[in-house]
Formats: structure tokens, C-alpha cells, sequence
């Protein structure tokens, strides 16, 4: 049986292999994108089944103008897909005040309130699944990734409790935690702070050169 989804930041890595698979099976996926060049190819193969919508995750106004518009264009939106996120290397005195809240905006605040936007129009039509995409980075941490960690963690703690709150509404809640995987999450995606001198040869030094170095 096909579903629609809605799915964040499928221009790449999970969000488009997913994207991918879902339509060559027959679903209906509605993709957010930064940039709509990145899903051009996809929008001209399945012309009747994917539709792309310009939004970042950052900005609350627009999550739920989107999820707004979204449930209105479509009878009925089955799954939400909480994809949109990257990581973050750096010890925590290296990060700067602006890399801290951006990673959080994205990675936690981002996929709460894309959840928050979605429940009430779930609750309308009786059922809805949220697929929030988290990591093995929710449920332990490393030096030199602690702004992920703390994102990752609190998505989870979130999920958590919603899907608690939402249970009886026919509401279900998945978290997913991928290990690694041959995305452009690392080498492509990802942001690196810049190295403090204090920090050589300390463990987040050694684990973000081995996370950045372009080695596949």
C-alpha cells in the first residue's frame, strides 16, 4: 500500500536515498530542499509524485506555513520524516556562539517543531507516523562532538515523551540511529571548528582528523 510522506533535506544523503526508493515504489513524497537545483532531477522522473518545497528548518514561521500548505494540497500525509541535520566537529571551547545555535536550530529545534506542526493535522486525520532520524550519536558521545551529541540526545528525550503524549490519537513515533554510512554527512555537510592550540594532540584533535580526512 502507498503512502505520502513528508520528508526533510532530501537533497542528499539519507533524506534522498530514501526519496529514491519510496518513489520508484509508487509513494507520493513531498521532499523540503535549501536548494531546489539539487532535486531537479527527481522532480522532472516522477512529475506526479514528488513535490519540493523550499524551507529551512531554522525557521519556526516557516515550518508551519509549509506544514500548513502541504496538508492542504494533499488528502491525506501518512508519514513525517524528520531528516534535515549534519554534524558539527570541534571541541567545545573551539565552537563559536553562531555554530552552537545553528547546529541546535537544525538538529533539535528544527525537528521538534516540524513535529509540533505536524501533530495537530495527524490528530485531524486519525493517524500519522514521525520518523525521526537521529544516530548512534543519541545514545553515547564522543570528544569532539558535543554539540551533536547534545542535539541528538535531546531529539530523542523529546521523541520519547510525544510519542507517549500521542499514542492514543493513532499516532506512532519511530527514532532511527544509524551508525556509519557513505553519505556526504562527513565530507560534505559536515562543519569543523577551528583548531585551538591548547587542544593538539587531545583526543577531539585525533577523532576530528580521522572524521574529516578524506578517506571514504
Amino acid at each position: 500500500m502507498t503512502k505520502t510522506w513528508l520528508i526533510t533535506g532530501v537533497s542528499s544523503g539519507f533524506g534522498r536515498q530514501l526519496t529514491q526508493q519510496l518513489l520508484a515504489s509508487g509513494n507520493t513524497v513531498i521532499g523540503t530542499v535549501r536548494n531546489t537545483n539539487k532535486i531537479a532531477d527527481l522532480e522532472k522522473q516522477y512529475p506526479d509524485t514528488f513535490f519540493s518545497k523550499l524551507l529551512d528548518v531554522t525557521d519556526t514561521a516557516a515550518i508551519h506555513k509549509t506544514v500548513d500548505a502541504v496538508f492542504s494540497e494533499h488528502p491525506t500525509v501518512d508519514v513525517l520524516v524528520n531528516n534535515a541535520g549534519y554534524g558539527l566537529f570541534g571541541a567545545a571551547e573551539e565552537l563559536s556562539d553562531a555554530q552552537v545555535d545553528k547546529i541546535i536550530g537544525t538538529d533539535l529545534t528544527g525537528s521538534i517543531q516540524m513535529i509540533r506542526a505536524v501533530l495537530p493535522h495527524f490528530r485531524a486525520q486519525g493517524h500519522g507516523r514521525i520518523i525521526q532520524i537521529s544516530s548512534y550519536g543519541g545514545q553515547v558521545a564522543f570528544p569532539g562532538n558535543s554539540m551533536y551529541h547534545a542535539a541528538k540526545f535531546g531529539i530523542e528525550g523529546f521523541a520519547e515523551s510525544v510519542a507517549q503524549e500521542v499514542s492514543a490519537f493513532n499516532i506512532g513515533v519511530t527514532i532511527v540511529e544509524p551508525g556509519g554510512a557513505r553519505t556526504e554527512f562527513r565530507y560534505g555537510s559536515a562543519q569543523v571548528a577551528d583548531e585551538l592550540p591548547a587542544y593538539e594532540a587531545t583526543p577531539p584533535t585525533h577523532l576530528r582528523r580521522c572524521w574529516t580526512q578524506l578517506t571514504g
